[in-house]
């Protein structure tokens, strides 16, 4: 099941494999690793799309205003 963050940002765990490179390049320290899940703190994520950038499985996906 996905999960979309800020209406922006959606991070599917089911195709993820923690890898843990969305947090190493996220610049404000947005995205945490929990024990088998991610986080992302609204507040801190300023939806630069480094992590979707570099998610090498793609479970990170920026949606546009439409929701597609």
């Amino acid at each position: 099941m996905k999960r979309t963050y800020r209406s922006k940002l959606s991070y599917n765990p089911s195709i993820c494999d923690y890898c843990g490179v969305c947090v190493a390049v996220c610049p404000h320290d947005a995205i945490n690793l929990m024990e088998s899940d991610y986080e992302i703190d609204e507040q801190l994520c300023t939806l630069c799309r480094n992590c979707v950038f570099a998610c090498p499985v793609k479970a990170l996906e920026y949606v546009d205003e439409t929701g597609i």
